[in-house]
């Protein structure tokens, strides 16, 4: 095929199904704790990670990881203390975040808003074999970690007092829920940009989650559907010659509307299923009828 002969988008195409992987791997668990905009907050904060492996000429990526885990596990502390100023100080971390990376960006000696656009929005061309060896490394750890503690990590976004009263580290999880997102925000980058992973984080989960009952099979096709967007997007992107983030988030949201689609009818099955068992359930059992006594006549005197 055409586009594998090409060495950018061999690379592009691994970081894409690396991306399609672990973004719905973390999502899951960000839906479950109602925090579905938290990856966005990430994706502003590791702008200012950018700027500075331009700033001091080391690999944006690595350094892009270590801001958005700092950035994250500050998030998730003024979430569990911060209860009445929270909003605006989470407010100014982003802020602050993306300000912060723009200005450095532009102070470096070889940054320019060429190298922003890539960031904030994703490109092919852009990702070296440095990328992928990062993304490769960042995306095992996801993977382990989203998968070896599942049960864990479900258990804490469901309930945290439930979680906390069985013996689960509550806290600890909650921070390790925080560095992966940011971890992923980052692998993320390279492909669909700063600005649209927390969609591609979200948006396969909710599709997921249409026809889906279980944790489990939601992961799974959850993870599917990543995938499949990711590397429809990256081929459509290559043919034709549209950017890769938008394009991918838009088949994502495809999927969804679709997903969503398909599922109606079935929803309306199980209502009515649901209605007619409990008025089964509800109609008293038939009680049989009393047999009359009959009067037995007294014998007749001799």
């Amino acid at each position: 095929m055409e586009i594998l002969e090409t060495a950018f988008m061999q690379r592009a195409l691994i970081a894409a199904v690396l991306v399609g992987i672990t973004a719905p791997a973390v999502g899951i668990y960000l839906v479950q704790r109602r925090q579905a905009l938290m990856g966005d907050g990430i994706g502003h904060v590791a702008m200012t990670g950018v700027g500075l492996g331009f700033m001091l000429s080391l690999s944006p990526v690595w350094m892009a990881t270590l801001v958005a885990v700092a950035g994250a596990v500050t998030m998730e502390l003024i979430r569990a203390y911060g209860r009445t100023r929270g909003d605006i100080a989470l407010a100014m971390l982003f802020y602050g975040g993306m300000a912060g990376g723009v200005l450095l960006i532009n102070l470096a000696p070889n940054g320019s808003n060429a190298n922003l656009s890539s960031y904030l929005f994703g490109s092919l061309s852009t990702v070296s074999p440095s990328d992928v060896t990062a993304i490769s490394l960042l995306a095992a750890f996801v993977v382990l970690v989203t998968v070896g503690l599942r049960r864990q990590l479900f258990a804490v976004s469901q309930d945290e007092e439930f979680a906390r009263v069985t013996g689960l580290p509550v806290r600890a999880l909650n921070l390790l829920i925080a560095v992966t997102a940011a971890v992923t925000v980052t692998v993320a980058m390279r492909v669909v940009g700063l600005l649209l992973v927390s969609a591609l984080m979200v948006v396969p989960v909710a599709a997921a989650q249409q026809i889906t009952r279980s944790f489990v099979v939601t992961f799974v096709l959850a993870v599917v559907i990543g995938t499949a967007v990711t590397l429809a997007g990256t081929v459509t992107s290559y043919y034709q010659d549209v950017p890769p983030g938008a394009t991918i988030v838009l088949i994502a949201i495809g999927v969804f509307v679709l997903l969503t689609a398909l599922s109606t009818p079935l929803a309306r099955r199980r209502a009515r299923a649901a209605r007619a068992a409990e008025t089964a359930s509800a109609v008293p059992e038939a009680v049989p009828e009393a047999v009359p006594e009959v009067e037995v006549p007294a014998p007749l005197p001799a």
